[in-house]
């Protein structure tokens, strides 16, 4: 039997707290003698298609195959499926929505990047900025919520309803532009389309950390050259990220990002060592992560046995 579990079965399964404990270990634990792979096409449609495969980690008997569809004009933009298999005979344990499982991991594992690199709080709180107020940037704030303060949100998007809607659940002060968000807060979170870049160098402060989760596929840019080379730079895959992320749509090579965050939480790299320090954090996504969120999902909703059950092969 297969497990189905839709968004409103997921929301009920995951939490920020358990998801970004998971997220931290896969990180540390992350290295593999299987190479996950990032495949990804233009379709003759307005949107792509991208698959990640295959999901695994040390330690969990089995693994994820997520296939997405990315149409941005769409609402939801992102949607599909994560398939996850028993390492044991090849079962289809469960099928989950992909839209939220990668809402959830992405956002879960910047909110533990942007903690780790980011200028530790003061006792009042950071100013935190959003540029982009979709599910991306929702799930970031809810789990920087558990790991520090911050005393005030400053919002723009391009959408004013969404950015209205954005500052209602969260207290926060829109602002008109990129740029402004930037001059306001301490920690600047992007998660957009923008296909050239928000901010330069010229836009930031030294001590500011930056999250950029836009450049995720080929032509998508939120950070000019200019910033990602004075910045510490830290990636979640070099290779990615100089292929298909942030690295690649501002021409620079794979050695320009100082380090993984796999390296930090390991202590292979120190991360941030001064104040006055800019810091760039800049994720691709990994398959690993699927299965990282999708065992935690898999594991609740077994004991509490949320979701439909189905015979495929009926």
């Amino acid at each position: 039997m297969t497990r189905l579990l839709t968004r409103s079965d997921l929301q009920a399964v995951l939490e920020p707290v358990s998801c970004m404990a998971a997220l931290r270990d896969g990180f540390r634990a992350a290295a593999s003698p299987i190479a996950g792979q990032r495949i990804r096409t233009d379709l003759p449609f307005p949107g792509t298609a991208t698959a990640l495969i295959p999901g695994v980690l040390p330690g969990i008997k089995a693994y994820t195959v997520k296939v997405n569809a990315k149409f941005p004009g769409a609402r939801p933009a992102l949607r599909g499926v994560v398939c996850l298999h028993s390492g044991d005979d090849g079962r289809l344990l469960a099928l989950m929505d992909s839209a939220t499982i990668t809402a959830w991991r992405t956002g879960l594992a910047a909110a533990l990047g942007t903690h780790l690199l980011a200028s530790p709080a003061s006792a009042a709180g950071s100013v935190l900025g959003v540029i982009g107020a979709g599910a991306q940037a929702e799930l970031v704030v809810h789990g920087l919520s558990a790991l520090r303060r911050h005393r005030e949100i400053v919002i723009h998007d391009s959408d004013p309803d969404r950015a209205h809607a954005f500052a209602s659940r969260h207290d926060g002060r829109l602002l008109t532009s990129a740029t402004q968000v930037a001059a306001a807060a301490d920690i600047v979170l992007l998660a957009t389309w923008s296909r050239s870049p928000l901010l330069r160098l010229a836009d930031t402060r030294p001590g500011q950390h930056i999250t950029s989760l836009g450049a995720d596929e080929p032509g998508k840019q939120e950070l000019a050259a200019d910033l990602l080379e004075s910045a510490l730079l830290v990636v979640d895959d070099r290779e990615l990220a100089a292929t298909t992320g942030a690295l690649s749509a501002a021409g620079l090579a794979a050695w320009a990002a100082e380090a993984t965050l796999s390296e930090v939480l390991r202590g292979d790299h120190p991360g941030r060592t001064r104040a006055t320090d800019r810091s760039v954090y800049a994720p691709v996504g990994l398959p690993w992560q699927d299965l990282a969120l999708a065992w935690v999902a898999y594991q609740q909703a077994e004991q509490h046995d949320i979701g439909q059950k189905i015979d495929l092969l009926s």
